[in-house]
């Protein structure tokens, strides 16, 4: 009998190490299942007087083949893998509007700047006018359509983490009910390998949105933190993710990650401590790449509209008469002012509807724009205005306002806010201006009529019919960057005198005395240059522009003592003058105007943008391939340990089967032994 129990007890072991070979097997497939191995222990032998005889074998456990740190360092380079390339993603989309070719901004910009010159050859022509106005519509759509295709994609985008979101949530409940499961499993003294797969598989999936660190209690249990500490899965409970608009900057349009319990929001969690997965991913290219590339977007928009519509105020139409905007760049009037935008903040009582509260952002100088968000920050002693593309800060000195308020231009934007909503903010406390972030989908043209293109200057000048020296004039330029047409009210008179200095007469309608004609030089021997003080004598040197209060004249050739040459303004257009093209010139001239960062001309403004965006782009996509390099080495080390490989299985197949047979045997021997001894019994 004793042989017989030891057969039965092998039999028994080899069959169940046949069964977790198969299960083994089977389960090659089964996404996080790790390899199962069966474990035997002796019997407990017995003493039979001359020593202790076997009694065979059984069963201890079954174990999975599992590393807990490998486990953990797959999940975290899941995670960041899973960051990099959701974000890579979304950059690549972006970087679409932003293409060259035909159907690129950049080609529309060339274009309607282009047809200008048909124009300045024919300046009557209406062929040639209704062909700018054309391509400046061209050039407003092109910005609308680019600016909604952001706007998609942000839309998509949102929907997309919204969905990872609520999958994070039901993983995390899953999580929690495996927990129970587990705790109450492992009261059998076993651990249940299924089950721990199965939550170690979940666990796995949550790290592809957002990362997790854990922590195993002694029941087996498993709490899962996220964001640096705050407890997402605690024993058989779980908290819950919620995504919404910044509670600081409500309406501007910035997404945040908040944790909290049933429903409440009492941590927000941003990108940098949730450390990965395709939440932060989402969440950074949202809140930072995604704004960056609307500021580029409508800083050009933006910069172009406001420069096309500066010049076309400072000249004369078809019909005399100063231009209007050419584009609406969505400013608009507010409290007797012209403002681009609010600011958006939670300071208490703060409103864009109060006067007393609203804060707001104008234009000054398009020149200097940064394609940045900007952040008034109430600290102390003094706020600081921060340029969130770089963080550069400006200490703002409130001891110089006797009001109270701040009013601060930087870089090329004027900030203002009231002195309530000053006295409103506690410390550490902001306010966030995006000035460019909506410009390029509010950008259209204005004008449809080809008569209001102002091509003529508002200046004109005559060279006297009397000089006996060569002059010729090459410019005439307005010295203003913006606002109605300068009148210089009645005309100047400029005289050329023997010892190469100029002087400068006022038109005086009292002076009609013989050799006066209208004009005073009793005091007019220099001309006045602002940029220097006393003012000093002006030379005549060819070439050289000839600056007089807002507006200068460039000559070439050889003067006479005595020669004049004389400036009006055009809307009060006398004997000798006419109507000109200058204006014209001026727009054909924005395009080597440098508009944009580190002198970029006007032209190639769309060409830096295209960089940008090209250059994080590439940046992504190193992080992405390396991250991604990382995850995969990480998942092999992790596989070669937990995964099945079914050459060995078949091996051990093999093997088991030939020690059931063995043990078969053994079972029939000793049957055999029985019988021979009942049969000498029997006899």
């Amino acid at each position: 009998m004793s042989l017989m129990n030891i057969g039965v007890s092998a039999l028994k072991a080899n069959q169940q190490a046949l069964n977790t070979t198969g299960h083994n097997i089977a389960n090659v497939n089964t996404p996080g299942y790790s390899r199962q191995t069966l474990h035997t222990q002796t019997s407990i032998s017995q003493n039979r007087g001359s020593g202790f005889i076997g009694t065979g074998t059984s069963v201890s456990t079954v174990t999975r083949n599992y590393s807990a740190l490998l486990n953990r360092q797959s999940n975290a380079a899941t995670a960041m893998a899973a960051a990099d390339s959701s974000r890579l993603q979304q950059l690549q989309q972006m970087q679409d509007v932003f293409s060259g070719g035909d159907g690129g901004l950049g080609a529309a910009i060339s274009a309607a700047m282009n047809a200008l010159i048909d124009v300045q050859a024919a300046p009557t022509d209406a062929t040639g006018r209704n062909v700018v106005l054309t391509r400046m519509a061209e050039l407003g759509a092109r910005f609308q359509a680019a600016s909604n295709t952001l706007q998609e994609q942000d839309y998509l985008m949102q929907e997309q983490l919204g969905n990872n979101v609520r999958q994070i949530n039901q993983l995390a409940e899953q999580v929690a009910v495996l927990n129970g499961q587990i705790s109450m499993a492992m009261y059998s003294g076993h651990a249940p390998n299924d089950l721990l797969d199965a939550r170690d598989q979940i666990i796995r999936e949550i790290n592809q949105y957002i990362q997790t660190s854990q922590v195993t209690t002694e029941n087996g249990q498993v709490s899962l933190m996220v964001g640096g500490g705050h407890t997402l899965v605690l024993g058989t409970s779980s908290a819950q993710l919620q995504l919404s608009d910044n509670n600081e900057y409500m309406g501007s349009g910035k997404m945040a990650l908040y944790f909290g319990f049933d429903g409440q929001k009492t941590v927000e969690l941003t990108p940098s401590m949730m450390g990965g997965g395709e939440v932060a991913g989402l969440l950074k290219f949202k809140n930072e790449d995604l704004t960056e590339g609307r500021n580029l977007l409508g800083r050009l928009a933006l910069a172009i509209g406001h420069e096309l519509n500066q010049q076309n105020q400072l000249g004369l139409t078809l019909n005399g008469v100063p231009g209007i905007d050419l584009f609406d760049i969505g400013e608009f009037e507010f409290n007797n002012q012209t403002i681009l935008d609010f600011g958006y903040t939670n300071i208490k009582g703060y409103s864009k509807n109060n006067v007393d509260m609203a804060a707001t952002v104008s234009i000054v100088d398009a020149t200097k724009f940064k394609p940045s968000d900007y952040k008034i920050i109430f600290d102390t002693p003094n706020p600081k205005i921060e340029r969130l593309s770089d963080g550069a800060t400006t200490e703002i000195d409130l001891s110089t306002s006797a009001s109270g308020e701040i009013d601060i231009t930087i870089d090329g934007l004027q900030f203002f806010i009231p002195s309530d909503t000053v006295n409103a903010a506690k410390n550490k406390q902001s306010i966030l201006f995006q000035p460019f972030s909506n410009a390029a989908g509010k950008i259209q043209s204005l004008i449809h009529n080809p008569d209001e293109l102002a091509a003529a200057s508002a200046l004109t000048a005559n060279i006297d019919k009397d000089n006996q020296g060569t002059l010729q004039m090459t410019q005439l330029k307005l010295n203003v960057t913006g606002g109605s047409v300068p009148v210089i009210g009645e005309p100047v008179k400029l005289r050329f005198n023997a010892d190469g200095t100029i002087s400068q007469a006022n038109y005086d309608p009292n002076l009609n005395g013989p050799g006066q004609g209208g004009y005073d030089w009793s005091n007019s021997t220099l001309l006045e240059d602002t940029s220097v003080v006393p003012p000093v004598e002006m030379k005549y040197t060819p070439g050289i522009p000839i600056s007089v209060g807002d507006w200068s004249i460039t000559l070439t050739g050889t003067p006479h003592d005595g020669d004049m040459v004389m400036v009006g303004n055009a809307l009060d257009l006398g004997e000798g003058f006419k109507l000109n093209t200058g204006n014209i010139s001026e727009f054909m001239g924005l395009r080597d105007k440098a508009l944009f960062d580190n002198g970029t001309t006007f032209s190639d403004g769309f060409a830096g943008a295209m960089a940008v965006v090209g250059t994080k782009v590439q940046s992504a996509k190193l992080a992405a391939n390396l991250s991604e390099t990382v995850a995969n080495n990480l998942e092999m080390e992790r596989q070669s340990v937990a995964g099945v490989n079914l050459d060995e299985e078949a091996a051990r197949l093999l093997q088991y089967q030939q020690a059931y047979q063995a043990s078969s045997k053994v079972i029939q021997i000793s049957q055999s032994l029985f019988d021979s001894v009942l049969s000498a019994v029997g006899r």
